[in-house]
């Protein structure tokens, strides 16, 4: 009976472990995520990195492989990337396809591995501003200096990253001589450890790697997101803010609303469309924005400026929140309104005359004496006329001179009705008027 007890033991063991061991061989693959980095280093590509590397980690990825193409981009884009890379509790592979080249270069030094296709190259960091000259001085240093510690961080010897950033740094044998910056090719970067090794595709990456069973998931950034990247890229931002003022502005001065109004809305509704998508704005600033552009309009009806004011107050806040940097998006509102300003002011003067819109916006019609026009008539023949009040004069009211009645206003002092009154001034259509008292004509 102990025999056959012990037996029926041992055999369901074997069952339970033959039907574990598929579940157990797919776990053990694991799964690498393929997060590829493309094209300019802007603010909208960190918020699709950002999604993918929270699904690698929600998902338990073994490995995320970076596959960076990029000639480069925004430095303030790829020190937020490189941020996010840092505090991953996944391994970061870096697998340089092609190039790697300034920002590239910079978020390439923050992974854990870097590999490189043979033809690929890594390099030229040298940050510039938005003219394409030179940064000053005190940027260029931290730039230097940022590009040193993402290289020590991962124990790379930091003279090459510097030499990557600092034209000063002489390395000839890697064909940077002073005045240069340092680009390394695969072998290079192989030889001065800033790669891990040479490989010809992903394929063979993830052999190198010991991934090759693993389950490999490419991420791939949505329609939206890529409209976001767009959108949010810095000259996009400052042409759109551009577009918007000045439709704006130009249906504020012309009646009813039409084209102007609905380009300049199309604008800030694609400004807030990217900003949103990428992370960096909430609902809350759309809605700000509605309500300071709705108190803006109701400033057409409500007179004295107060509420217009409030209006564009909240309509800036919104929009400098709606940013990533509060310090970028004000330069770009600034250059936004100015090139809005010259715009409107250049074509309201050399070719207003010639556009048909613009004619409904400005007064072009004259009322001139020569063509019969009276700006108001002169009633000097009421001066020292008598009459009598039909209204009180608070000061103004209505009085009867003859078979007359006419507007007028007393001095000042109240005139109570059916008072005898006598007109003291005339002052073109205004006439000002006395009360008589009793006993005097």
């Amino acid at each position: 009976m102990k025999k056959i007890r012990l037996f029926s033991w041992m055999l369901l063991c074997l069952i339970s472990i033959s039907l574990l061991l598929p579940i157990l061989s797919v776990q053990a693959s694991g799964k690498v995520y393929h997060v590829p980095l493309e094209n300019e280093v802007e603010d909208g590509l960190k918020a699709f990195l950002e999604r993918a590397f929270n699904e690698a980690k929600e998902q338990g990825a073994e490995k995320i492989i970076l596959e960076i193409h990029t000639p480069g981009g925004y430095v303030t884009s790829a020190d937020e990337i490189g941020k996010l890379i840092d505090k991953q509790p996944i391994d970061v592979i870096a697998f340089i396809n092609s190039k790697a080249l300034s920002a590239g270069a910079y978020i390439a030094l923050h992974a854990k591995e870097i590999y490189m296709v043979p033809n690929a190259t890594i390099g030229a960091a040298a940050i510039i501003d938005g003219a394409g000259n030179a940064a000053g001085e005190k940027a260029n240093s931290a730039w230097i200096g940022a590009m040193e510690a993402a290289a020590e961080a991962k124990d790379r010897n930091p003279i090459f990253a510097q030499a990557m950033a600092d034209s000063s740094v002489n390395l000839p044998k890697y064909r940077a001589p002073e005045g240069k910056l340092l680009t390394l090719s695969a072998e290079e970067a192989l030889e001065v450890g800033y790669s891990e090794g040479t490989v010809s595709n992903l394929d063979e990456l993830l052999n190198k790697l010991n991934l090759s069973d693993s389950e490999v998931v490419s991420v791939e950034p949505t329609f939206a997101e890529k409209l976001a990247r767009f959108i949010t890229n810095p000259l996009v931002v400052t042409l759109l803010l551009t577009i918007g003022c000045f439709g704006l502005v130009m249906e504020l001065f012309s009646p009813g609303f039409g084209f102007p109004g609905i380009i300049g809305l199309a604008s800030f509704a694609l400004f807030f469309f990217g900003h949103t998508i990428a992370g960096f704005a909430g609902y809350e600033s759309v809605v700000v924005f509605i309500i300071g552009f709705a108190l803006i309009l109701a400033e057409l009806f409500i007179p004295g400026g107060i509420v217009g004011i409030i209006g564009g107050g909240l309509m800036l806040i919104s929009l400098l929140f709606a940013g990533e940097s509060v310090v970028h998006m004000a330069y770009s509102i600034l250059i936004a309104v100015f090139i809005a300003t010259i715009g409107m002011v250049i074509i309201m003067k050399f070719f207003g005359k010639n556009l048909y819109l613009f004619n409904k916006l400005i007064l072009r019609d004259a009322t001139t004496t020569e063509e019969g026009y009276v700006s108001n008539i002169n009633r000097i023949d009421l001066l020292g006329k008598v009459g009598d009040s039909v209204t009180p004069l608070r000061p103004a009211g209505a009085v009867i001179i003859g078979n007359e009645r006419i507007d007028a206003v007393s001095e000042g002092i109240y005139i109570e009705n059916n008072k005898k009154v006598e007109v003291v001034q005339v002052e073109g259509s205004r006439i000002v008027v006395r009360e008589i008292k009793k006993g005097v004509e």
